[in-house]
């Protein structure tokens, strides 16, 4: 399923994801985990905080929604920054963005197709070994409160701006 796109841009703004939400709300703010690359050493608490959080483990690394990578420049972050071009992926609608401007996956409706996960721009929505369906970061925050250096951030952001940057990354709106 392709989603449509055609909210790109009208009279000069970006639209809002109306299409992502089905119930026909606009939503204007979302939530999302802000990294500051000079600040992290490297401590991986982040990753085992949401596993806790998920799964209920400290694992980490396969069973975390955020990752840190070690580069040559330092450290990177990769998680999902609530963009909710997932949600038109999902054949049976189990991703939809509540209320708060987050973008959820109900595990009762999601029958483990994974479009979701093929579809991501970003490849943050992941499948975890030994489940069926697939995980993304769900902006809680555990991550934050267990980062020693501060490093991470949870900030409320304007979902048109992070729209925009998706699509110019992808080159859909041009």
């Amino acid at each position: 399923m392709i989603p449509n796109l055609s909210h790109c841009w009208e009279s000069g703004n970006w639209k809002y994801h109306i299409m992502n939400n089905r119930r026909g709300e606009t939503m204007e703010t979302v939530k999302i985990i802000r990294f500051d690359p000079h600040k992290c050493r490297g401590h991986y608490d982040c990753e085992r905080a949401c596993s806790q959080m998920l799964f209920k483990d400290n694992i980490g690394g396969d069973h975390s929604a955020i990752r840190i990578i070690k580069s040559s420049q330092g450290f990177v972050m990769t998680n999902c920054n609530q963009c909710g071009l997932c949600i038109d992926a999902c054949p049976v609608q189990a991703i939809r963005r509540v209320p708060n401007g987050n973008v959820l996956l109900n595990k009762n409706v999601c029958v483990g197709c994974q479009a979701c996960v093929a579809f991501c721009p970003r490849g943050v929505m992941r499948k975890a070994p030994n489940t069926i369906e697939p995980f993304k970061c769900i902006s809680c925050g555990a991550c934050v409160a267990s980062c020693p250096e501060d490093a991470l951030e949870l900030v409320k952001v304007n979902i048109a701006d992070v729209e925009e940057e998706i699509y110019a990354k992808q080159g859909v709106c041009e």
